[in-house]
């Protein structure tokens, strides 16, 4: 077979390939870095003729063109799978809505529950000698969308680092339906925000949990990061990575020499991710490296998966957690956040393991756009509040103040232990909510 003749006579433009996208249609605008740029100006422009035309997609680095046409909501409606910034901003132009779901159920629900998609459109890197085009940075469950996509449109753009991986992790040339080449844009940036004071302190109690040898997945902020940075700083050697997201921190562990995957027991030496996300450096030491392996999410943040990994060390940001140990990662009451995302596939995962360990940490306070002071550990959840992971799940919380593990704790133990690593400020109070709730024994500590 000749891949580029076959690669010739599928190539179109932009406006030819968009022509098939109809009123009603489900579209797949892929993930992440694989967001769509030339077809999504395409469709943007076809927006006065269609109408009620359904994208998937997620995490979401820029502002699509179809959520930038007049009365967009009329014509495009955005089902993410995990909210970006950008992406709370279509939910609060009335345009978007989340799609819940554990993402380590995202390939399964695809090959097993969804409908056909219509379209499938997205970016990859530019074809290989064999035929293949790499989904780049977003393997995650792009193979499973190509699996159930009744027509399938590739844009190639150089720019995105073709990855390595061990399955799922690009399409061929004789699966593709059309092929769309374009302005070529930069890859998204999805930085980190810088690294506090809280921060380190969170990082070095975490830290001093992780043994030699453990394998690691970091969450994405300055949280997770700071651990990174920590790690870079002390004396551990020979970690490993599994991770649902990679991210700048894991690059600079490995060229700090503290990464080498010896100690896994599967997929030994190579650093195994779902997708990433981050600066250039980060794209820049991904592609075309052996090192670095991008697999299925249904495969990376699987359980079962995880817990074949020794000394896994999970460690993840929330917004706010209660006094029976409920732990909300995902919203601010009704307001929408983030999403459900991997962070219970990794509690789950993480605590199954032979020596591994989740840690959620936040800070203890944060201050609203008023200036007031609250308090992240709460009596219970605000209401409209999001249970990302329900409290028999929960291992250690981690905040500046402490850190504590609550598995298997009675009510009153467990809520003496949280108001432990509260923000002192807060504690007076939190007792007396305690007291209320009848989970506050008389022989706890004042």
């Amino acid at each position: 077979m000749n891949y580029q003749e076959l690669y010739q006579n599928k190539l179109k433009t932009a406006e030819e390939a968009v022509k098939v996208v109809k009123s009603g249609d489900w579209v797949d605008f892929g993930w992440c870095t694989g967001t769509p740029f030339e077809l999504d100006k395409a469709l943007a422009a076809r927006s006065e003729e269609l109408f009620d035309v359904k994208i998937r997609g997620g995490v979401c680095l820029w502002m699509p063109e179809i959520a930038k046409v007049p009365n967009a909501p009329e014509h495009f409606s955005w089902n993410s799978w995990h909210m970006s910034g950008i992406e709370r901003k279509i939910i609060a132009a009335g345009m978007g809505y989340y799609n819940a779901l554990r993402y380590s159920e995202l390939p399964r629900y695809y090959r097993e529950h969804c409908d056909p998609i219509d379209v499938a459109m997205f970016q990859v890197s530019p074809m290989d000698k064999h035929g293949y085009f790499s989904f780049g940075p977003s393997a995650s469950h792009m193979a499973a969308v190509c699996d159930k996509s009744k027509v399938i449109i590739v844009e190639v753009n150089p720019n995105l680092p073709r990855v390595l991986g061990g399955a799922e992790e690009s399409i061929h040339i004789s699966d593709v339906t059309m092929v769309v080449e374009g302005g070529n844009p930069d890859i998204g940036i999805l930085g980190a925000p810088p690294i506090t004071d809280i921060d380190r302190a969170v990082a070095k109690l975490i830290v001093e949990e992780i043994p030699n040898g453990s394998c690691l997945q970091l969450g994405i902020g300055g949280m997770p990061n700071a651990v990174g940075s920590a790690i870079a700083d002390s004396d551990l050697k020979h970690l490993g990575v599994h991770t649902e997201m990679y991210v700048d921190a894991f690059v600079d562990l490995a060229m700090a020499g503290k990464i080498d995957g010896s100690c896994k027991n599967i997929d030994k030496g190579r650093q195994t991710y779902a997708f990433a996300a981050g600066t250039q450096k980060l794209y820049d030491y991904i592609d075309d490296n052996p090192a670095c392996m991008a697999a299925s999410v249904g495969y990376t943040n699987d359980a079962r998966v995880i817990a074949q990994l020794d000394n896994f060390m999970s460690i993840n940001n929330v917004v706010d957690i209660d006094l029976f140990g409920q732990v909300n990662a995902e919203s601010a009451g009704t307001k929408h956040i983030s999403g459900a995302g991997g962070q219970l596939d990794f509690v789950l995962g993480a605590y199954l393991s032979n020596g591994g360990k989740s840690f959620i940490c936040c800070s203890s306070t944060f201050t609203g756009k008023d200036g007031t002071v609250h308090s992240r550990i709460r009596p219970t959840l605000a209401n409209g509040s999001i249970v990302t992971d329900t409290r028999p799940n929960v291992h250690y919380l981690v905040t500046e103040h402490g850190k504590v593990c609550v598995k298997g704790m009675t009510s009153w133990q467990r809520a003496e232990a949280i108001i432990s690593i509260a923000h002192p400020d807060f504690r007076e109070e939190l007792i007396a909510e305690a007291e209320k709730m009848k989970i506050w024994k008389r022989s706890n500590k004042r």
